[in-house]
């Protein structure tokens, strides 16, 4: 009897890896790139994108993109990072303070999951907790071009984001 209730709780944890949020956030989301970025070589995070089906990214679909953080990084650090790769990308939408309510300094294994409702949105989790969504007009393709857009920062990161 208690091997079949370990089983049975075995069956229920999801796979190591696997953000148990994403089927939550996003239905029918499936794994479509893996990247690695890295800064003055070293590993800063683990970033995985999430489409419909695991197909080719189509920007008029929701879609999510999992971040998981392999260095100590204080809320400051997130926050100037992203308004930093999101500049060269568009015309920054005063999100700073947004920004800060959703972003809180992480260590080694904790994950941010930010999911697109519509044109507008971007929600977030941090460790498969929902702790905001950004709401602005065009936020999704000012927010997600920093990590998917032919003009990224790295675009050999974004070819294995995209699964290419």
């Amino acid at each position: 009897m208690r091997s079949l209730i370990l089983c049975a709780c075995l069956y229920l944890v999801p796979p190591a890896g696997i953000a148990a949020t994403v089927p939550t956030a996003l239905t029918g989301a499936e794994q479509r790139g893996q990247a690695t970025f890295r800064h003055l070589g070293l590993q800063v995070y683990e970033a995985r994108l999430f489409t419909e089906g695991g197909g080719p990214l189509d920007w008029s679909q929701d879609f999510g993109l999992e971040l998981t953080y392999q260095r100590k990084l204080s809320q400051n650090d997130l926050v100037e990072a992203t308004l930093r790769e999101m500049k060269p990308m568009s015309n920054v939408p005063p999100i700073r303070a947004q920004l800060e309510r959703c972003y809180q300094g992480v260590r080694p294994g904790d994950r941010y999951l930010a999911v697109s409702k519509g044109p507008d949105q971007v929600s977030f989790w941090r460790n498969d907790r929902a702790v905001c969504t950004l709401s602005q007009k065009g936020i999704k393709t000012h927010f997600m071009a920093s990590f998917l857009s032919e003009n990224s920062r790295s675009p050999r990161f974004t070819r294995a984001l995209l699964g290419q």
